[in-house]
C-alpha cells in the first residue's frame, strides 16, 4: 500500500509550511515546520487535538490563507508566487471547498447553487459530468428547493455538489460533518468516499471525529502545529485509540 501511494500523482503538498499569528508575547506558531503531501485520487484526513493547526494546514495549502515561511503547492504550482488574482482564478479553476457553514446562496434553488460558481467563472461546465454529480450526492429530486426548505444534511449534500461541480483537481473540506446529526453526517461522507472511488476525485478532510476520519484513505496527524503520526486505512477505534494518546 505504501509502494503504491508514494507513486501516486501528488495534489497538493506543502514544505517546511511556518504559519505564525501575532508577535512577541502574543505570538502563536500554528504552524511550525509541516512537510506533507496529498496523493491524487486520494481520501486524506486531517486530525489532531484543538489548537493543532489543522485547519490553519487546510486554509494554507488551499490558498485562503498564506504561509509565514515555507511552501504550499496545487499541483506544481507554489502558491506564494501567485498575486491575488493568479490565486483567486486557481482556487475557482482548480480546487474545491467544502465548510461546516454550508455558505449557500439562500435567495436561489439548490440547481442554481450547484452552478453558480461555473456561472461566475463564464463557464457552462460538463452536463454530463454535473448530472453525475447530481445523481451520486442524491439530490435530484431538490434541485429546485431553496437551501431553507432542505434539511441540515440536504444543505451540506448540495454544497459538496456544488464544490464536485466544476470538476476540480481537488475538493478541501473543513469540518463538513460539524454542524449535521450522525444519519446526515454519515450521508455526506459516503457521497465524499463515492467521489474518490467512483470519479476519482481527491479530497483533503479537516475533522475531530473518529468516524468521519474512518472513512479516508489515510489519515495524518497534527499536534502542536507538526506532523505527528499518520494512519492508512483506519477504521474508528484505531483512530479513537489515537487520538486519546494526545491527552497522554
Amino acid at each position: 500500500m505504501a509502494d503504491v501511494m508514494t507513486a501516486q500523482k501528488v495534489a497538493a503538498r506543502t514544505e517546511d509550511a511556518v504559519k505564525v499569528y501575532g508577535k512577541g508575547q502574543t505570538e502563536v506558531r500554528a504552524l511550525d515546520g509541516v512537510t506533507v503531501e496529498f496523493a491524487a485520487g486520494r481520501y486524506t484526513a486531517v486530525m489532531g487535538p484543538s489548537g493543532s493547526g489543522k485547519s490553519t494546514l487546510l486554509h494554507c495549502v488551499a490558498g485562503l490563507d498564506s504561509l509565514t515561511s515555507g511552501r504550499a503547492f496545487i499541483g506544481d504550482v507554489d502558491l506564494s508566487t501567485l498575486g491575488d488574482q493568479r490565486l483567486t482564478i486557481l482556487r475557482r479553476d482548480r480546487v474545491g471547498f467544502v465548510f461546516q457553514a454550508f455558505n449557500l446562496v439562500p435567495t436561489i434553488s439548490a440547481e442554481k447553487n450547484i452552478t453558480l460558481p461555473l456561472l461566475l467563472a463564464g463557464r457552462k461546465g460538463d452536463q454530463e459530468w454535473i448530472s453525475t454529480v447530481i445523481e451520486i450526492t442524491g439530490i435530484g429530486d431538490r434541485l429546485a428547493h431553496r437551501p431553507s426548505e432542505l434539511s441540515g444534511g440536504q444543505q451540506q449534500r448540495v454544497a459538496v455538489a456544488r464544490a464536485l461541480a466544476s470538476r476540480p483537481e481537488i475538493i478541501f473540506a473543513d469540518e463538513p460533518t460539524g454542524n449535521l446529526d450522525s444519519r446526515a453526517g454519515t450521508e455526506v461522507l459516503t457521497f465524499l468516499r463515492r467521489a474518490v472511488d467512483e470519479m476519482g476525485q481527491t479530497i483533503v478532510m479537516v475533522t475531530h471525529d473518529p468516524m468521519a476520519a474512518s472513512y479516508a484513505d489515510r489519515i495524518v496527524f497534527l499536534a502542536d502545529g507538526r506532523t505527528v503520526d499518520e494512519m492508512r486505512q483506519p477504521t474508528a477505534e484505531r483512530v479513537l485509540e489515537r487520538m486519546r494518546r494526545f491527552g497522554e
